[in-house]
């Protein structure tokens, strides 16, 4: 296996992929800006480090001298993925993050031809978003080869790390993507639906979730929607007046929200955790108007992250991919994220 770094060790995610790799025994180099944070982390896990910002490019270079494959966990991933990338290329290195930020994924999809002419590999998207519901979208594939309408349902997002929160309020006041006609397009009001996660019909609420970008390049599905079950915050802003939409992108709003972000705590704690729990619901539909459908259940999104993320990482770095832009459905087969303790998929329709 290539050597594999990981970047932004020291936050919330990055300090549980670090504690995994420990615990598997993996010879991974920890990296992050904050070399005080940094080298403690290391020292307890026992494992190299490298501290350099992103921002400083000849260090951001000497930083990935001797790397083979680069799992980015700092987020947003909207700063951090494309000059990781551009790093990367000059580097020959492949690259990986945990992105569910749907914008993000179809700019690391848009450089497809020039890693395949650097060889190096590009697969974001490795974490809770969007292991599980894309390969449980392959899946549907596998199942429905003409789909023509692809609609995910999820339930048991209740707890945010900051880091998600912080990229969240990103998107406040904006509007819905989803994908009409093999496009993407921004919906002034979300479309509402219901989802039945195995206990009865619940109100859904569409979201910009990444699948909308990478469940295309996995199913070629022209028609695709991304739901949350409809929590009351969540409808309270599927609700809200334009003018209210309008005060909610403003700067120091979204300013002072961040700041409030900022003390929260770093992220569910291990107990929390242990008894979390996602589900997520695939449904399809061909031209006919035939319909399928699959219930999957997985633990705690970021402990399931932890784990998808670096057996993605470890992959890459292992030469199993091939160069290029890859989701990990289509990379690695609807059965991947079975692998994992605590997966079950079940087809209910």
């Amino acid at each position: 296996m290539s050597t594999l770094l990981i970047y932004g060790a020291t936050g919330y995610t990055g300090r549980l992929v670090a504690e995994e790799a420990a615990l598997q025994g993996l010879r991974v180099v920890l990296a992050a800006r904050n070399q005080r944070e940094l080298e403690r982390l290391a020292h307890e896990l026992g494992l190299s480090w490298r501290s350099f910002a992103l921002d400083e490019p000849g260090r951001l270079r000497a930083g990935l001298e001797g790397i083979g494959t680069v799992l980015n966990l700092a987020g947003p991933f909207s700063a951090t993925a494309a000059p990781l990338i551009d790093v990367c290329r000059d580097a020959r290195a492949n690259y990986v993050d945990v992105t569910g930020e749907a914008a993000v994924l179809e700019a690391a999809a848009a450089r497809d031809a020039e890693a395949r002419r650097d060889g190096i590999v590009l697969l974001p998207g490795a974490g809770f978003d969007v292991v599980p519901s894309d390969c449980l979208t392959k899946h549907l594939k596998n199942r429905m080869p003409g789909m023509q309408r692809l609609r995910l349902s999820i339930s048991g997002l209740n707890r945010a790390s900051r880091g998600t929160t912080l990229t969240a309020i990103e998107a406040i006041g904006r509007g819905t993507l989803v994908r009409r006609e093999g496009q993407l397009v921004e919906l002034p009001r979300p479309p509402r639906a219901e989802a039945d996660f195995g206990d009865g019909p619940r109100p859904t609420v569409a979201v910009s979730w990444g699948d909308v970008a990478t469940a295309w390049y996995t199913t070629a599905a022209p028609w695709i929607e991304v739901h949350f079950e409809a929590s009351p915050a969540l409808s309270a802003l599927a609700r809200a007046p334009a003018p209210i939409g309008a005060m909610l992108r403003s700067r120091p709003l979204k300013a002072v929200l961040k700041a409030l972000a900022r003390r929260a705590a770093a992220g569910p704690d291990a107990q929390s955790r242990a008894k979390g729990e996602a589900r997520l619901l695939g449904e399809a539909w061909d031209e006919s108007g035939r319909r399928i459908a699959s219930l999957m259940r997985t633990p705690d999104p970021y402990a399931l992250t932890a784990l998808t993320a670096l057996a993605v990482a470890a992959r890459v770095a292992e030469g199993a991919v091939p160069p290029g832009f890859h989701t990990p459905g289509a990379a690695f087969g609807a059965d991947f994220v079975l692998g994992f303790d605590g997966v079950t998929r079940r087809d209910i329709a």
